[in-house]
C-alpha cells in the first residue's frame, strides 16, 4: 500500500471527515491508479497455477486471521448507529467466525472456476495462410465501488485476480476497519504467491471527492463497476470518463400468464418478493391474467398477508383485495425493496408485455405459464438481462446461474449484461501469426 498513510493506516478514523487537500488527493488517486496499471501488466504474464495458489493462500490467511477481523469489525460495528445503520444493514456488516469461514470458502470455490483467459475463442487460417486467433484477455484495471459489505472486498478481488484483473477497492465508510484488515491478508499473500501486491488495492480514505478523481482517470482505469443505491450509480455515470457496468433499479416483474399453474405462481410469487425484499432481483410488480385473476388472487393473498405484504394495486386488484392501496403511476416505476408490492390485472399476453417494456428497468421478469409458446413469445420480446419462465425472479445471480460468483449485474448491453463473473471480466484481442504475408 502507498506509504502516504504511515504505519498506524488500520487506526484511521473514520468517523472523521478524512479529507485531503485537492491536490494531494490527486496526488493519491493517480499514484493509487498507476500502481494498479503496472500490475495488471505483470498479472497478464502469470498462470491459472499462480492465481489459484493466491486463492487458497488468502482463503487460508483469513481464517488465521478471524481473531484480527472480528477485532476490527467490532470498531465498525461499534461505529455504526452513528452512520444511520438499520440492524438489517448491521447485520450485513457484522462479521462472525462462521462467516469468516465462509468467506474463506467462497474464496476457494472461485479456483476451482474455469480459466476465463485459457484458450482461444475461435481459429481461423485465411486463403493467404495467415492464421487468425481470437483470445481472451483481462480488461486491464478494474475501479469497483461497493457498499458496506465487507464479504465483498475478498470477493471482488477474486473474481479480478482470476481474471488477470488489478482492482481499486472503494468500499463504504461504514466497514473501513473490516476492509483494511481483510484487504491486508489479501495483499500479503499475494505478494507471498508471487504476485504484484498491487493487484489489489484498498483505498483507505473515506473522502467522497476521492471517488471523482479516480473517475477522471480514463488512461489508468479501464472500467468502473458501482455497486449501492441509485444516487451513487447515477454519480458514477454522470463523472465516470471510462466504460461503466451498471443497473440503476431492479423493478422486476412477476407475470401470472392465463395458462398458469397457480400453485406454482403462488410459490414463486411469495419467493420472489419475500425470500429477500431488499435485494436488486426481488420482484416489485405482480402482473395477473383476468381469466385467472378470481382464482390466483384468492389463493396467495393470505399467503402475502402472513409475511406482511403491503399491496398497492389497480382498481381490479382491489375488488378481490379491498385492503389494497390504490396504485399510483409512480409505484409502479418505485424498486421498493422492502415488503411492498405493486399489481395490475392485464387482459392479455401483450398487455404484459407492454406493461413491462414501460415501466421495467431491464434487470429481471418472469412468466408463469404451462403454454409454450407464450413463453416463447414473452423471453422473445421482454428486453431484460434475465427472463425467467416457471421460476423466481431471485435466480437472476451469478452464483445461481453457474458463474460461481458475480461482481455485479449489468441492465447494459454493452460490454456485459446480467450477472457478471469471470468471463464478463475479460474481452478479447486478435492475435494474427504469418509467415511474411505482405497485403497487395
Amino acid at each position: 500500500m502507498p506509504d502516504f498513510w504511515g504505519p498506524n493506516r488500520v487506526d484511521i478514523n473514520v468517523r472523521a471527515s478524512n479529507t485531503l487537500s485537492m491536490d494531494t488527493l490527486t496526488e493519491y488517486t493517480t499514484r493509487v491508479a498507476r500502481q494498479a496499471r503496472q500490475a495488471s501488466r505483470q498479472l497478464a504474464l502469470t498462470s491459472e497455477i499462480q492465481r489459484n495458489q493466491w486463492l487458497h493462500a488468502a482463503a487460508n490467511g483469513l481464517r488465521a486471521a478471524t481473531a484480527t477481523l472480528i477485532t476490527e469489525n467490532a470498531r465498525d460495528l461499534e461505529a455504526a448507529p452513528g452512520y444511520g445503520l438499520n440492524a438489517a444493514a448491521i447485520d450485513r456488516l457484522r462479521l462472525t467466525e462462521a462467516r469468516i469461514r465462509d468467506l474463506a470458502s467462497a474464496l476457494e470455490e472461485v479456483a476451482t472456476l474455469p480459466d476465463p483467459l485459457a484458450g482461444e475463442i475461435d481459429r481461423k487460417v485465411r486463403p493467404n495462410g495467415l492464421v487468425v486467433s481470437r483470445v481472451r484477455v483481462p480488461l486491464g484495471v478494474v475501479f469497483f465501488i461497493y457498499e458496506s459489505r465487507p464479504n465483498v472486498t475478498a470477493d471482488a478481488a477474486a473474481l479480478c485476480v482470476k481474471s488477470g484483473n488489478a482492482v481499486i477497492l472503494r468500499g463504504g465508510k461504514e466497514a473501513l476497519h473490516s476492509n483494511l484488515a481483510i484487504h491486508r491478508v489479501l495483499s500479503d499473500t499475494l505478494e507471498a504467491c508471487g504476485l504484484p501486491r498491487h493487484a489489489v488495492q484498498l483505498v483507505e480514505t473515506t473522502d467522497r471527492a476521492a471517488v471523482g478523481e479516480f473517475l477522471k482517470l480514463r488512461t489508468l482505469i479501464d472500467v468502473t463497476i458501482p455497486r449501492g443505491g441509485k444516487d451513487l450509480i447515477e454519480r458514477v455515470t454522470r463523472e465516470a470518463t471510462m466504460p461503466v457496468i451498471k443497473h440503476f433499479d431492479g423493478i422486476c416483474h412477476v407475470y401470472v400468464d392465463a395458462a398458469a399453474n397457480l400453485e406454482k405462481a403462488a410459490s414463486i410469487l411469495i419467493n420472489s418478493k419475500c425470500q429477500r425484499p431488499g435485494v436488486c432481483n426481488a420482484a416489485e410488480t405482480l402482473l395477473v391474467h383476468a381469466s385467472v385473476v378470481d382464482k390466483f388472487l384468492p389463493l396467495v393473498g393470505p399467503e402475502l398477508v402472513q409475511r406482511g405484504v403491503e399491496v398497492r394495486g389497480d382498481a381490479r386488484i382491489r375488488e378481490y383485495w379491498p385492503n389494497a392501496k390504490l396504485a399510483t403511476e409512480q409505484d409502479y416505476r418505485t424498486e421498493y425493496l422492502d415488503l411492498i408490492l405493486s399489481a395490475r390485472v392485464v387482459d392479455s399476453l401483450a398487455e404484459a408485455i407492454d406493461h413491462i417494456d414501460t415501466y421495467s428497468s431491464h434487470h429481471t421478469e418472469t412468466i408463469v405459464t404451462e403454454d409454450t409458446t407464450a413463453a416463447r413469445q414473452f423471453t422473445a420480446a421482454v428486453d431484460s438481462s434475465a427472463v425467467m419462465v416457471n421460476a423466481s425472479t431471485r435466480f437472476n445471480d451469478g452464483g445461481e446461474l453457474g458463474l460461481g460468483a458475480e461482481i455485479g449485474i449489468s441492465t447494459d448491453k454493452f460490454h456485459a449484461r446480467g450477472p457478471c463473473g469471470l468471463v464478463e471480466l475479460t474481452s478479447y484481442k486478435y492475435v494474427v501469426i504469418g509467415t511474411g504475408q505482405i497485403r497487395g
